[in-house]
């Protein structure tokens, strides 16, 4: 039996109602994703994110009324999921160069061109998928010093959490980011939060666990990381962490 992939949350956004839900059908029935929100324009999409909505992949229509799909990643709150723009159009190319986004699919949309891109968004991510916990449910062991024994790819590997900028859930598992590396560990965000023996991590958002002692900024509730990498403080957790923040 084949091990299961890791959930990809999927965000779709297109004012064109059977595009919208020929994306919607698309992401249904592909394995390893599952769709978390869907909108008719950019600004309904972009209420989403600001409330604290999340995604691994935005499947994001260009030509919209009001907030074109351009425009939209250009505010979107950071850090952004793979974008994936959609269009009928190939003179876009520029423009998607400069916001850095992951993939494009022109219109009328063919599903295997989307698996396409499915699979290009999974090879940058961890290129080995996680195993799964010992029957014991197990993922964590002791910590030495700054580092812990986690169990990746069917094998322990320590981990120096000094190194590790961030912590992202991502459905069951958890993706530990460092400047180098990104190690997906089958253990969620919550167990991370309870069991991590390192003080200088802290929940700052329902997805994130962030290292206070790397924090290099904070810019409009953005967390800025080395490397570029930024980690958004919601608003749940802005209260108690500011309060962290003022005594380290």
């Amino acid at each position: 039996m084949l091990p299961a992939l890791p959930l990809l949350a999927c965000v779709v956004v297109d004012d064109n109602e059977m595009n919208r839900l020929t994306l919607e059908h698309y992401v249904t029935i592909t394995n390893g994703l599952t769709l978390t929100g869907s909108f008719p324009d950019g600004i309904a999409c972009l209420n989403y994110f600001r409330a604290g909505g999340q995604a691994d992949i935005l499947l994001l229509d260009i030509n919209m009324p009001e907030l074109t799909g351009l425009d939209l990643v250009r505010i979107l709150p950071k850090p952004l999921p793979e974008v994936v723009l959609v269009t009928s159009h190939r003179d876009y190319a520029v423009d998607a160069f400069e916001l850095r986004v992951t993939d494009y699919l022109l219109k009328p949309l063919d599903y295997a061109r989307f698996c396409r891109t499915v699979d290009h968004i999974r090879s940058l991510q961890v290129p080995t998928a996680p195993a799964a916990a010992d029957e014991s449910g197990e993922s964590m062991f002791g910590a030495e010093g700054n580092s812990l024994f986690l169990k990746i790819n069917n094998r322990l590997t320590r981990i120096n959490f000094d190194e590790v900028l961030y912590i992202e859930a991502m459905s069951m598992y958890s993706v530990l980011v460092t400047l180098k590396h990104k190690h997906i560990v089958y253990a969620t965000l919550k167990t991370f939060e309870e069991r991590l023996p390192f003080a200088h991590f802290t929940r700052v958002h329902r997805s994130y666990m962030v290292n206070t002692q790397l924090i290099e900024a904070v810019e409009d509730n953005q967390l800025q990381l080395p490397g570029g990498h930024e980690v958004p403080v919601a608003k749940a957790y802005q209260e108690s962490f500011f309060r962290r923040l003022r005594g380290i």
